[in-house]
């Protein structure tokens, strides 16, 4: 069974930072391009950063260009996004997603992913 999971998220204060984890069961991420996607409550789930297999090429949406950072370590199967400097307005529930791709850039649509994890929740609050 193909599944995805997240991991890593918690209670941070305003500046703080975490790293949230994807992880891969029943397949390898090599030949997939691995998207984060978010959920505040009340709003509709947005696309926030994704990697491309073909070359590890990324993608962020303009709220978290220059402090999340997404990563990829295909020996341990596992993508990871490093969030700094948070804000009470990235509150959401953070979702992995991946979508099998041979030399296809990643991109935020969620259509585009096949694969969904079950969120973690991140919460940025004094």
């Amino acid at each position: 069974q193909l599944q995805v999971v997240e991991s890593g998220g918690g209670l941070v204060q305003p500046g703080g930072s975490l790293r949230l984890s994807c992880a891969a069961s029943g397949f390898t991420f090599d030949y997939h391009n691995i998207g984060w996607f978010r959920q505040a409550p009340g709003k509709a789930r947005e696309g926030v950063s994704c990697i491309s297999t073909s070359d590890g090429s990324t993608l962020y949406a303009d709220s978290v260009k220059g402090r999340f950072t997404i990563s990829r370590d295909n020996a341990e199967n596992t993508v990871y996004l490093h969030m700094n400097s948070l804000k009470p307005e990235d509150t959401a529930v953070y979702y992995c997603a991946a979508r099998e791709a041979i030399q296809i850039m990643c991109n935020l649509r969620q259509r585009s992913y096949a694969y969904w994890g079950q969120g973690t929740q991140v919460t940025v609050s004094s």
